[in-house]
Parts: C-alpha cells; structure tokens; sequence
C-alpha cells in the first residue's frame, strides 16, 4: 500500500512540477516552429503513457494487495489486450515520430536565396567567413592554416580573395532571410547551437555539415558548442547578431576581405620605437615592467596577445570597468595610438626588446600549483609559452603580481565582463576553478618556475 502512495504522489508531484515550473524555452527567434511543435507533440505523448502506466501500477497493488483466503488467477495470454496494447503503443509512436519527419524533410531543403554564413570552430572558439561580392567562398585545405591564415583560405583561389574573415566569437546575420551556415571544425567534433534558433548541427572534422534559419527578431543570441570537446568545452561561448539588412550590411563592409589581410603591411619597429615613447614611462624602455607603477612586462608577450589586448582597450572592451582603476589608466594611455597600424608598430618595436628574466614575487606551494596548472596546460602550454591557436597567450617569464592581479580580476568580473570580450569572458569562467587566494599564489608559484 505504501507504494502505491508513493507512485500515486510521484504522478501528482511531476504534474505539478511541469505545469508549474518557472523554466521554459527560450522565447522562439526563428521561422522553426515545428520543432517546437514536434517537442510539445513528444511531451503530451510521453507524459501521457508516463501519467497512465505509474497510476496503472498504482491500482493494480492496491486492487490486488495480499488478502487472506484470495487466491491468484493465473492467465498466460490475453489476445485481447496485447491487441490493444500494440495498437495504442504503435499510434503513439506515430504521433510522436511523424513530425520529426515533416521537419527534417524542411530542413535539408535549403531555400535557393538563402544567404551564406560559413562558422567555423575549434577549441574553444568560433570564427566566421562571408562570401564576398562574388557570392562564392573560395576553397579551403586544413593545411594552409597558419597564424596569418587561420581559415585555410587558398590563396590562388581567386573566389577566396574578397572573402569577408571574421577572427572573432560573434557573428552577424540580417533578419527575416534565410540564412545558410556552413559548418567546419578545425580539430574535434563540436555543435552549433543558439537555443532561439531551435536548430543546431554538429561539426565533424573533416566535413562539411550545414543547417539553416530564417531569423524572425532581431537581437544578440548566445552560441554554445552542445558537443563534448575538452576541457574549455563549457567555456566555448559566441554569439549570433541578427540586424536589420542596412545595419547588417554596415556591419559586413567593415569586415576586413582576405586580400586585405593578406596585403596589410607588418608593424614598423623603427617607427614603433617612437610611438613607445610614452609607453616607456611605465613600462621602461626595455619593456621589463615596473611594479611601482602598476605596469606588467611586456618584452616576450606573444605579439598577437598584445595586439588584441591594446586594440580592447582602444574599442571599451578592457579597462572601462569602474572597479579596474589600472585599466582605465591604461585606456588613458593607449589613445596614443591613434590607429591599427599604430598598434602594429608599437608591437613590433617591442618584438625586439630583450627578454630579460623577472624577479619573482610570489611564493606558494609549487608542487600543489603543479596540480592545478594541469588544466591551464590545456591552453597555455605545458611550458607556458601560449598556444594562439587557443587564444592563450605566454605565462612564462613574466610578471607574477600582474597575473595575480588579473586572475583576481577575472574571479571578480572585474575584467572579462563586457558582452563583446568573449575570450576574457572565458577566461572569467576558468577562474573560478581557482578557489581561493592560495590557489592562486601556489599556481603563479609553479609557472615562475617554466
């Protein structure tokens, strides 16, 4: 008897907990409503037999509990009910099953005017290409793929040459046209999804998948990779802009082609030197750092490390929180440079510093930092000199209390908490792994020893 109250209860307390719960889909931003559909289709379905079959069992332990002197009557077929129970279980799987047929059949007929969006991912980011006015996206091979190709453009395809390349988490899409996304992966199975959008598609490494949608409001949607990737896989996060066409084609004219990037001169060392001038108040002129003034070595940074982090700055991506008191200096002094090829100088002059050691600042357990360094490694390196490939720049030899500052920074939102710093964004969310003061020091610890 006691179980049959149990079940009974179990029936109730899951009635009441769908119809009352607080969660519910993100609200629809897409032309699938089908999917919602076929989902809403799935519930009533499976909870149905879920509601009839735990009441069913209920009844039958109390209709035939243990009753002295009753006896069992023992029946080892029934035509009858295996004939009702066929029938009602095969229309129900119909019911639930035939929509999905209607909605895949729509979802491999891609529109002929669809517009053509190739994202591309890997550990842990995505990136986009556009098609230029040619409407065609030239050829790509995995082995062309270096620091100044991150896509694998070829670069005696003459269709890859107005390319539109968008090295950046968030990608944009105008609304109420249909939009086809072309997907690859660089390394590992990953998934595209916007929760809006409904649909989602995995990315197989060494194929080209696709999906598509027709944006139907407009708005900045987050993108996650709903495929077990690593150990950043929670932390692979972007974003999908869906603008009206005059904002969306503003937007991708001012998206560098492939042949611009492949033609943009490389920074001038001997014009940097000048332009490091105000720097080097700070920084010294070696670019060793001074922990007097707040300001970290510089000489040995990855150059594409340092050329994002400047350009953060001069777009309000870093250094605008009212709590990072140095980074706001830093927003000060980085309107010096006046333009990206300013920035390109400044970097290469400081490519030709030397790369003195530091002194070390901060002391901790090392073999425990050892221990916890383990899932930076995964990023950074097993000897801390950056993986760019990863978004993550060099540790090693540099300043100890500035990284202590930063990570603090990180585990306080205080960097990493504008909604276009996607990279610092993910940085905010491996902090948290770091529980408390001594983490960090024990970490910081052992990478002075890389």
């Amino acid at each position: 008897m006691p179980f049959a109250v149990v079940l009974i209860l179990l029936v109730v307390g899951s009635l009441l907990f769908h119809f009352l719960s607080p969660w519910n889909f993100t609200e629809l931003a897409s032309n699938w409503e089908m999917v919602d559909l076929t989902i809403d289709i799935t519930f009533v379905v499976t909870g149905f037999v879920f509601v009839v079959v735990n009441l069913f069992m209920a009844y039958c332990v109390i209709k035939y509990r243990y009753k002295k002197g009753a006896k069992a009557n023992y029946e080892p077929e029934n035509k009858k009910l295996e004939y009702w129970l066929t029938g009602v279980t095969s229309i129900l799987i119909a019911a639930m099953l035939t929509p999905g047929l209607f909605v895949w059949a729509k979802f491999v007929d891609v529109p002929a005017d669809a517009h053509i969006v190739e994202a591309v991912g890997q550990q842990w980011h995505w990136t986009y290409r556009y098609p230029g006015e040619d409407g065609k996206l030239g050829e790509v091979d995995a082995e062309r793929i270096s620091q100044e190709n991150p896509f694998g453009i070829d670069p005696e395809d003459p269709n890859g040459q107005d390319d539109v390349v968008v090295y950046n988490a968030e990608g944009h899409i105008p609304i109420d046209r249909p939009v086809k996304f072309l997907l690859r992966s660089k390394d590992v199975l990953h998934n595209f999804t916007v929760a809006q959008f409904r649909v989602k598609m995995d990315l197989v490494p060494g194929m080209n998948t696709f999906m598509w949608l027709t944006p139907t409001r407009t708005g900045r949607f987050e993108l996650l990779c709903e495929e077990l990737c690593g150990v950043g896989h929670f932390a692979m996060r972007g974003a999908i802009v869906v603008d009206e066409q005059e904002d969306f084609d503003s937007w991708l004219a001012a998206q560098p082609t492939f042949s611009e990037l492949m033609s943009r001169p490389a920074g001038n060392a001997v014009v940097g030197a000048a332009q490091y001038a105000p720097c080097a108040a700070c920084h010294g002129t070696q670019g060793a750092g001074n922990l007097d003034l707040n300001a970290p070595k510089l000489a040995g940074q990855s150059d594409w490390y340092l050329k994002r982090q400047l350009m953060n700055y001069k777009t309000g991506l870093r250094g605008t929180h009212e709590k990072d008191m140095f980074g706001r200096q830093m927003t000060a002094m980085v309107m010096t440079l006046v333009n990206e090829a300013a920035v390109d100088n400044v970097v290469a002059y400081i490519n030709t510093l030397p790369d003195s050691p530091v002194l070390s600042t901060i002391d901790g357990d090392i073999e425990r930092g050892q221990d916890i360094y383990a899932v930076c490694a995964y990023c950074h390196g097993r000897d801390g000199m950056g993986v760019q490939a990863t978004n993550a720049p060099r540790l090693a030899g540099l300043s100890d209390w500035y990284m202590k500052r930063q990570l603090q920074n990180w585990k306080d939102g205080v960097r990493g908490s504008h909604k276009k710093d996607y990279y610092g964004y993910q940085m905010g969310l491996f902090s948290q792994t770091l529980n408390d003061e001594q983490a960090i020091n024990d970490i910081l610890a052992y990478i002075n020893t890389l």
